[in-house]
């Protein structure tokens, strides 16, 4: 099933109302680019749900092979550069912390499993992003 995402833009600022159809969230840009910063950016969301993924993956692998795991904290930060011919190269630094009693073994399983990541082998992958048409009617989600 496809994933489809609703974003509707308010006057203010750069205030998005972004929905799936059953969860709505708000974001915006910081102050610095005209936004009004009450809610997360573009690249937040980005990182959010690479973060979001990571940790989920490692207590899904941590409850399949029943291992007892207790907070599972992810900590993404980007830096992006400019390249000389425009284009941009993403730096995304992560760093995770498990919490509960497992050995170094199962430790670093679970990192590597996070690392494999359905959002992160996304990210990774071919993307085809169409060219944006003009939509004459309102999205039902």
């Amino acid at each position: 099933m496809a994933t489809e995402i609703k974003v509707t833009n308010f006057p203010r600022g750069y205030q998005s109302l972004i929905s799936n159809g059953r969860h709505t969230i708000l974001a915006d840009e910081p102050i610095n680019s005209k936004g009004t910063d009450l809610g997360m950016s573009p690249p937040d969301l980005i990182l959010s749900s690479l973060a979001m993924c990571k940790a989920a993956t490692v207590r899904f692998i941590a409850r399949k092979k029943g291992w007892e795991v207790g907070e599972v904290e992810a900590n993404l930060s980007q830096k992006v550069k400019r390249e000389r011919d425009g284009s941009l190269t993403t730096n995304v630094s992560v760093r995770i912390h498990i919490e509960g009693d497992l050995t170094d073994e199962q430790r670093q399983e679970l990192i590597k499993e996070a690392d494999a990541c359905y959002v992160h082998r996304m990210i990774e992958g071919n993307w085809n992003i169409e060219a944006a048409v003009e939509d004459l009617e309102p999205s039902t989600i």
